[in-house]
């Protein structure tokens, strides 16, 4: 079987249940920013600095990122049939928000996006998230969608950025605090 079909060739893509829509509709926006943002939280998997309970997690996440993608790409009518999001997934994420901030110091600044690799990644992967959540809360406008994938994505981009403070302490980097012009 080829990889390509050229059935895209005119600039329209198939949602799931068969209508074709223009490639740039805001159903492919917004399952493509959850498609780039599993592709990033591959590779902060795949950084040496990440512990393997933080692995194991995020090869959760990316599958259940898989599964907003599927629902983004779904038509209303088969929306049923594809995978969803639970309140148990969310919870999952709360709870490590919850885990790490009982071990870090709270911030009394804005920190950069900066200071190692990794928690520069996990920045990247939380702005992609919020990306993704801002198209996924104009696509819920004009669709109907399960309200737990876009509550999933905002709880998700928490996470990041409570990974980051993670990181920062295990890894014992001093995070850049923001200096406002004056």
């Amino acid at each position: 079987m080829k990889i390509y079909t050229k059935t895209g060739d005119t600039g329209t893509t198939s949602l799931v249940g068969g209508t074709r829509v223009p490639k740039y509709s805001l159903r492919l926006e917004t399952y493509g920013a959850v498609d780039e943002l599993t592709a990033f939280l591959g590779q902060l998997h795949d950084s040496p600095e990440v512990k393997p309970a933080v692995k194991s997690l995020l090869v959760n996440i990316i599958s259940r990122l898989m599964d907003c993608s599927a629902i983004y790409a779904s038509e209303e009518s088969v929306q049923s049939k594809v995978p969803q999001i639970t309140e148990s997934e969310i919870a999952r994420l709360e709870a490590e928000i919850d885990v790490i901030y009982a071990q870090i110091e709270p911030l009394r600044a804005f920190v950069l996006p900066c200071g190692h690799s990794v928690l520069s990644l996990c920045h990247v992967c939380r702005t992609v998230c919020r990306r993704a959540e801002r198209a996924a809360v104009r696509l819920a406008q004009e669709v109907e969608l399960p309200p737990l994938t876009n509550k999933y994505l905002n709880r998700l981009s928490d996470y990041l950025f409570a990974l980051s403070q993670q990181l920062a302490k295990e890894l014992k980097i001093e995070q850049i605090k923001w200096q406002p012009a004056v």
